[in-house]
């Protein structure tokens, strides 16, 4: 029988297309606060990018992509992420998320479009560490057992 990773157009597609998807997610979590989309979107998709080279190619592969550990420990940083920015503006006077008391430049639209950017890029890391965690630990089993 064959399996899909032994499978070489499943493969070379997946290797292809991959790289595409990812960089396509990166447009629209940089791109969220001006166009439709951002972080959940985009982290979505490069959850998706990354889940499909592990269910082409197998687990053991796919590791030296993307290691199964990095899913927790990215989705913890974009939280902080996140979450920092909502705390830096209320340290500086503001209310949470209120990003015209964030300094990032001297023009205020400026100073806004920063800030949104900074929360959908934590967005998009928590959701895509999130999803390939979720998968990984599935994949795992049972702990117990």
């Amino acid at each position: 029988m064959i399996r899909n990773k032994d499978n070489p157009i499943v493969v070379l597609v997946s290797r292809i297309v991959s790289p595409f998807i990812m960089l396509f997610a990166l447009y629209i979590i940089f791109h969220g606060h001006y166009s439709p989309g951002g972080g959940f979107q985009g982290g979505t998709m490069l959850a998706a990018s990354l889940l499909l080279v592990r269910l082409a190619m197998g687990s053991e592969i796919a590791q030296l992509q993307f290691k199964s550990g990095w899913g927790t420990i990215l989705g913890s940083v974009g939280v902080l992420i996140y979450f920092g920015t909502g705390l830096a503006a209320m340290l500086l006077g503001g209310t949470f998320l209120n990003y015209d008391f964030l300094s990032l430049s001297e023009i205020t639209s400026h100073t806004r479009s920063m800030g949104i950017l900074l929360v959908e890029i934590g967005v998009g890391l928590a959701v895509m560490g999130i999803l390939v965690a979720i998968y990984d630990d599935l994949l795992e089993g049972d702990p117990d057992g």
